[in-house]
């Protein structure tokens, strides 16, 4: 999905700035072309306009949460193909169930650990490339 001849790019989304800001950090550093949303709807409005190759999305966040977000995504023939990767604090078996069953393509809980969250992100880029 990524050609060679451009930096992936990843649609980071979560309503704590702070996050973002860790995670535009984190990636920046690994040379992707990074957007961010402070909502499910500002995701699903960037992720409409933009041909992102992955969504970092996190699950807790006010009006639409992760979960909806994500099966709103996959639900969609324009955006069904985008890798999305949940990120939350809840690290219990039925919210990790409750994500795949959303369409997420994997789960990551916070805190993020960079070389995890590197690891897990270049590994579905290079999946759906």
């Amino acid at each position: 999905m990524t050609p060679a001849d451009r930096p992936a790019r990843i649609l980071i989304v979560d309503d704590e700035i702070h996050n973002r800001q860790l995670l535009n950090v984190i990636l920046t550093a690994e040379g992707h072309d990074l957007a961010s949303a402070s909502s499910g709807e500002e995701a699903l409005d960037a992720a409409a306009r933009t041909p992102f190759d992955l969504i970092l999305l996190d699950v807790m966040m006010p009006g639409l949460d992760g979960y909806q977000v994500a099966a709103k995504l996959k639900s969609d023939a324009a955006t069904s193909r985008i890798p999305v990767i949940l990120l939350t604090a809840l690290d219990d078996r039925s919210s990790r169930i409750h994500g795949m069953s959303a369409g997420a393509d994997d789960f990551l809980t916070k805190p993020v650990d960079r070389v995890e969250l590197v690891e897990h992100v270049n590994r579905l880029l290079r999946l759906t490339a």
